[in-house]
């Protein structure tokens, strides 16, 4: 027999069932990769669907696939198009009796499988899906994806109370050879339309793309440099490359399997030490699945204006101010400085998003779906559940939403970037600029402009808006909204 096994988003050999299934069963496998067209399209307020950066981390993630699968005497087949057709035309030319694949939970994906489906079942061929990409596999929650609670804190304590994580499979050590096909050349950049993209030397991390280079980012945080045991003290810095995991591009591709991270975090408690902050990256895992389960549960509710909550707020799309903050002239250094790293690298730290996502929905009153249609632009690590489910719940349209809750950006800025390292990190042009101040440019006088080198306006912009009257501004907009949602509910039930 002959399979096909689809790669998508699990490009690695650990703990994947399809090759484990293969090498169990001395099955003749193909390995494919489709890079699809639409996937390198434009999103709705057109920017690219897959920027520069994340890019050439699945190019570089494809070729290591490629490497590894050689290494065991097999390789990939790498095609060009939609996967509805690259597929059944492979399967001809092989004569494949089996098409596996790993599923996916969002719209377009789940189009492009029943797409493939149906020109499989007309060839009369055996189709196999399989979940892999969580921590917890749905069929092992105390729920139906259906019952998933509202709230993350009910769903982690009874997912942690009566669930257990499935161990992981085993890379294959051995493979098959391909028959007598022509294996396929990897895609250039420049086959998309881009340019290869510059490497800023202020990044925090030269991420590289592949399962060998994931294995090694967890094996360096988690060992050699040992940083797991202050994890959680340290995930909120944004300078560096060990205050947090940064496991996240590998996780989104595959390339990593949340439950080795979660094995490799147990054999850590064994042999070194079992703290908060040990448990914490599990937490973070957590609330990955989170996301990827609210989705399978909402569907494309999850791209809606109104969110997962329904909240019909009068967003605007107000492209200069949008452009500001994308191109980090706001006037808000620490917006501004997590804007251009986003720009110069493809990456920003959480706690960086979670404010720049803030000031665009709560201080700039902007529709959410532009800043979430930017990060997954250029985001490396993007991951379509976890970017849409943030924002859904940032800009307080998620299903957890807790009222209008903002990030007060100066406050942020004094708490998680007391001397300004970060801000001067990514604008030189405040280098000279001392910590009481950097924060708030607006606030020097011209004097001190001129001591510091910095003016206002020429070197570095002035505010774009008023922090505490926007965030007036729009409280009032949320709370108009809901209760015009509560109205709506209270006169239909009557």
């Amino acid at each position: 027999m002959t399979h096909i096994i689809w790669f998508r988003n699990d490009l690695r050999l650990h703990d994947h069932p399809l090759l484990y299934e293969a090498a169990q069963t001395r099955q003749r496998i193909i390995p494919l990769y489709c890079f699809d067209p639409r996937q390198f399209g434009q999103t709705a307020f057109g920017f690219a669907k897959t920027g520069a950066y994340r890019a050439r981390f699945l190019l570089e993630s494809v070729a290591d696939l490629r490497r590894s699968l050689q290494a065991l005497g097999s390789d990939l087949v790498i095609r060009v198009g939609h996967p509805e057709t690259i597929i059944p035309h492979l399967v001809k030319e092989v004569s494949a009796d089996g098409v596996g694949w790993q599923a996916d939970v969002m719209a377009e994906e789940r189009a492009v499988e029943r797409a493939v489906a149906t020109q499989l079942q007309s060839l009369e061929v055996r189709t196999q899906h399989y979940w892999g990409a969580t921590l917890y596999h749905p069929d092992h929650l105390p729920f139906a994806i259906a019952q998933l609670p509202a709230v993350f804190t009910q769903f982690r304590k009874q997912v942690e109370r009566h669930s257990e994580v499935a161990p992981t499979l085993p890379a294959p050590s051995q493979l098959p050879p391909l028959p007598a096909i022509d294996p396929g050349s990897l895609p250039q950049l420049a086959d998309w339309g881009l340019s290869e993209p510059t490497s800023d030397q202020r990044a925090v991390l030269s991420f590289a793309g592949g399962e060998a280079a994931g294995l090694q980012r967890l094996h360096h945080y988690v060992w050699k440099a040992d940083c797991l045991k202050t994890y959680k003290q340290t995930r909120n810095g944004m300078v560096g490359a060990n205050y947090s995991s940064k496991l996240s591009a590998w996780l989104a591709l595959g390339c990593l399997s949340p439950r080795q991270v979660y094995e490799t975090v147990q054999q850590y408690e064994q042999e070194r030490v079992r703290n908060d902050s040990t448990y914490w990256l599990v937490f973070e895992l957590l609330w990955r699945d989170y996301f990827r389960f609210v989705c399978a549960q909402h569907g494309d509710r999850v791209f809606y204006p109104s969110g997962l909550r329904g909240l019909n707020m009068a967003w605007k799309q107000d492209w200069p101010r949008f452009d500001a903050w994308r191109q980090g002239r706001t006037g808000f250094p620490l917006v501004d400085a997590n804007m251009r790293e986003l720009a110069h690298s493809g990456f920003m730290s959480n706690r960086g998003r979670q404010n720049v996502a803030s000031f665009l929905t709560k201080n700039l009153g902007i529709d959410w779906r532009m800043g979430a249609e930017w990060f997954e632009s250029l985001l490396i690590d993007y991951d379509v559940c976890s970017n849409y489910g943030n924002w859904n719940y940032t800009a307080g349209v998620g299903n957890d939403a807790r009222g209008f809750r903002y990030f007060n950006i100066p406050k942020q800025a004094k708490d998680y970037d007391p001397d300004g390292t970060y801000v001067k990190h990514w604008l030189p042009e405040l280098r000279q600029v001392p910590a009481a101040k950097v924060h708030t440019p607006w606030t020097l006088l011209p004097v001190e402009q001129k001591r510091f080198q910095v003016q206002l306006g020429v070197d570095y912009p002035q505010p774009i808006v008023d922090l505490a009257k926007s965030v007036k501004a729009n409280e009032a907009t949320y709370n108009a909204a809901l209760e015009h949602r509560y109205s709506m509910s209270r006169s239909q039930g009557s």
